[in-house]
């Protein structure tokens, strides 16, 4: 048991020792108060009288009564306190792994009142940015793209005719307390068995299966059946599907041709435009209400064209993000990505961005400036340079940073990310809020 701990800014057991310390010496003050009436009338000698002198220690010389009482009270409060805790507190002390109960507290107790941070995206990137973030705040919301095809997600999709889960998944797995391990749970895959043996489950990730059977529990209602998983997991933040209905990825390329379906877009070269099927869906209230009231709205990192672009093309996202008051930072890739962005420079990836939206939406852009970092041995992909301002828009500010993961230059470092990220907001604290009133 540490008391110092306890005691420690922001915990929020300090003021109510105050209020106990209170009401203790205004009983002191009472009992000391109905001792004077008590002994007013009773004459020196006697029993009485030597009792008295005993409760009120007048063998002791006056300078050291008082001295005497405050010490033996402190140490009797002390002692209260410390075992009372210990009492109450003794069987949580160990509720995850060897995190003491304290320490939980202490970090629910700074995490609220963390600032109100929307990220939104799909993909390794956003769960890699949530896993830095959760460490500033439990104001997190990420807002995740429904496009995906292919794997288990794309079975449940075409099976149940659910969105892809997924990207899902993947950002409540990063948002878990109990991370890693929640995370190693709900990434399990049963393995495909060979000829009889042979089994529906094969292929499908244990998380998957979890939202598929939320949503059926909600009677068909998929983000009912999302939220639900959020609580029963009780995710640091939570985790909105952009909109609850499946949505199809559809690129043109430079040479003409299309190509349908996120799991083949992101293996495809020389895009020049993607769209989305239905292109009138509704987007979720919840994350529309999410994007109102936060202080900083993140975009990326992702897949460009396959994370990103998918919930930023819904007109309803879109429009929110512009009359958002909050920072709206694009936080672009650390590398290159086979396929899609083979080849893409900063500039490149912030003229793709505005292109399919505007050059309005972002207000920085946050890059990678540190190209030290160790490259995988089967890494084909480049890491992005800084080319700088895109040619023909509005650029947006630009802030570098090293974010870089140092043991992977293809992806970023979840805890440098976090950090550059909430620097950059405590630095532009009200500078969107003013922009947007003075628009207004």
């Amino acid at each position: 048991m540490n008391l110092r701990r306890w005691l420690a800014p922001g915990i929020g057991i300090k003021r109510w020792l105050l209020v106990l310390f209170a009401g203790l010496l205004l009983l002191a003050l009472a009992f000391a108060h109905f001792l004077r009436q008590v002994t007013h009338d009773v004459a020196p000698g006697g029993l009485a009288g030597t009792l008295i002198d005993a409760l009120t220690l007048q063998f002791l010389p006056l300078a050291f009564r008082g001295l005497a009482v405050g010490s033996a009270g402190a140490i009797l409060v002390a002692i209260g306190a410390y075992r009372t805790i210990r009492a109450l507190m003794g069987p949580f002390q160990k509720m995850d792994g060897d995190q003491p109960l304290v320490e939980l507290i202490y970090q629910k107790r700074f995490l609220a009142r963390g600032p109100r941070i929307v990220a939104i995206g799909g993909g390794t990137g956003l769960s890699i940015l949530l896993r830095g973030l959760k460490e500033h705040t439990s104001n997190l919301t990420a807002i995740v793209t429904v496009a995906d095809d292919g794997g288990s997600s794309g079975v449940l999709r075409a099976g149940l005719g659910i969105p892809p889960v997924g990207d899902i998944r993947n950002c409540i797995a990063a948002l878990a307390d109990a991370e890693p391990l929640m995370s190693e749970v709900l990434q399990y895959r049963f393995p495909d068995a060979p000829g009889e043996d042979a089994h529906g489950l094969a292929g499908h990730a244990l998380g998957n299966l979890l939202i598929a059977a939320m949503t059926a529990v909600e009677g068909g209602d998929f983000e009912g059946g999302v939220r639900l998983v959020n609580r029963i997991l009780a995710v640091r933040g939570r985790v909105l599907p952009v909109t609850a209905t499946p949505l199809t990825l559809h690129a043109r390329c430079s040479d003409g041709s299309v190509v349908d379906g996120q799991s083949l877009i992101t293996r495809t070269t020389g895009i020049e435009r993607v769209w989305l099927s239905p292109s009138d869906v509704q987007a979720s209230g919840d994350a529309l209400s999410a994007i109102a009231e936060a202080e900083l709205i993140v975009l990326g990192p992702g897949s460009l064209y396959t994370s990103l672009l998918p919930s930023l093309l819904i007109p309803t996202i879109r429009d929110a993000l512009l009359a958002a008051e909050a920072l709206r930072v694009y936080v672009c890739n650390v590398a290159t990505q086979d396929g899609e962005t083979a080849g893409f420079d900063l500039a490149a990836h912030v003229e793709a961005l505005t292109a399919h939206t505007t050059p309005e939406l972002v207000d920085i852009a946050l890059a990678n400036n540190h190209f030290g970092a160790r490259t995988p041995p089967d890494w084909s992909a480049e890491p992005v340079t800084l080319r700088w301002p895109p040619a023909g828009i509005s650029a947006p500010r630009l802030v570098l940073d090293d974010v870089v993961d140092p043991d992977n230059a293809h992806h970023h470092d979840p805890a440098l990310l976090a950090g550059a990220l909430i620097r950059m907001l405590e630095a532009n604290r009200g500078i969107r809020h003013r922009a947007v009133s003075r628009s207004a």
